[in-house]
C-alpha cells in the first residue's frame, strides 16, 4: 500500500457513506429494500432509517474533511472508529443474511465491500504503527 494509503481510504469511505446517508434520509424505505429485502413498514422504523442516514452522512463528512490531514492523530482515531464500524456492519449484515435469512440484493455485496473496508483500515493501522517504530528507531 502507498503511504497516501488513509487518504484514499477516506476519499472512498466518504463518498460510500455519503451516498448511502442522502439515500437514507431521503427515502429510507428504498436503500434497506435493496439491503436486506424487506421494507420499513411503520413511521419508528423510517425514523430509524433516517437517524441512520444522518450517523452515515456524518461520518463520511469526517472522513471526506480528515483526507486532507491523514497523518493527524485525529485521523488515526477515524481510521480506528471506522474498523470497528466496518467489522460491526460486517457481523450485524452477516447475521442478517445467515441468521435472520434476509435476502436483499444488496447484502452480500454490503458484508464483502465492509469487510474490505476494514482489511484496508487495519493496513493503514499497521503501516502506520511501523512507520512510528522506524522513525523512533532511526539515529537521530
Amino acid at each position: 500500500m502507498k503511504e497516501d494509503s488513509p487518504k484514499r481510504l477516506f476519499v472512498v469511505t466518504a463518498v460510500v457513506e455519503v451516498g448511502t446517508g442522502v439515500a437514507l434520509l431521503l427515502a429510507p424505505s428504498a436503500p434497506v429494500a435493496i439491503l436486506l429485502g424487506a421494507s420499513l413498514d411503520t413511521p419508528a422504523g423510517l425514523m430509524v432509517g433516517r437517524i441512520t442516514g444522518a450517523a452515515l452522512l456524518s461520518l463520511g463528512i469526517a472522513c471526506w474533511l480528515a483526507h486532507y490531514d491523514e497523518t493527524s492523530c485525529a485521523a488515526r482515531g477515524l481510521v480506528t472508529a471506522m474498523l470497528f464500524y466496518n467489522a460491526a456492519a460486517v457481523a450485524v449484515l452477516g447475521y442478517g443474511g445467515v441468521g435472520l435469512g434476509l435476502s436483499g440484493v444488496g447484502l452480500w455485496p454490503a458484508v464483502l465491500l465492509h469487510a474490505a473496508l476494514a482489511v484496508w483500515c487495519l493496513v493503514c493501522l499497521w503501516i502506520k504503527r511501523m512507520n512510528v517504530a522506524t522513525e523512533s528507531s532511526e539515529p537521530n
